[in-house]
């Protein structure tokens, strides 16, 4: 079960995003209006994909996103937006992290196509982390034993 989080401070827009989402057997989506009160949740709760607005009070979505990024780097984070700018666009990905950037109105097929594109990711990057924390771990016990041979 992969755990998405939405946030657009349009309630609209949110029920739409969940409309689109809701064949998506292994989702389990929680909605915010509030970045901020979104961002507290994510301090308690891990989530595995993030799609944000980019305007929103309070709070924006590239400095909601870069704060997710710090949370909860493996996060597949994903910037939603009306108005297109190559600032925005550039900030999504060099300061937030972006996977991807979402034009407002969106085609369902594509939005959901990119959430699997990012969820598939993420489990490549865990997967390699694991594997590459096991392979150190053998390394070290591979140093430890060759020192304890040498020692008897």
């Amino acid at each position: 079960m992969y755990k998405i989080m939405i946030v657009d401070d349009e309630e609209n827009i949110l029920k739409s995003l969940v409309r689109v989402f809701h064949k998506q057997n292994n989702w389990d989506i929680e909605t915010y209006i509030n970045p901020l009160d979104a961002l507290k949740r994510a301090r308690t709760c891990i989530f595995d994909a993030i799609i944000a607005d980019c305007h929103m009070p309070g709070i924006d979505g590239l400095e909601f996103l870069h704060e997710l990024k710090l949370l909860q780097p493996e996060a597949v984070r994903i910037l939603m937006t009306g108005v297109v700018d190559i600032e925005t666009l550039m900030q999504a990905i060099n300061k937030a992290g972006a996977f991807r950037f979402i034009i407002k109105p969106w085609n369902d097929g594509l939005l959901i196509d990119s959430m699997n594109e990012g969820l598939h990711y993420r489990d490549i990057l865990i997967e390699n982390r694991m594997l590459a924390d096991r392979v150190r771990e053998q390394q070290r016990e591979i140093i430890s034993f060759n020192n304890r041979a040498r020692g008897s």
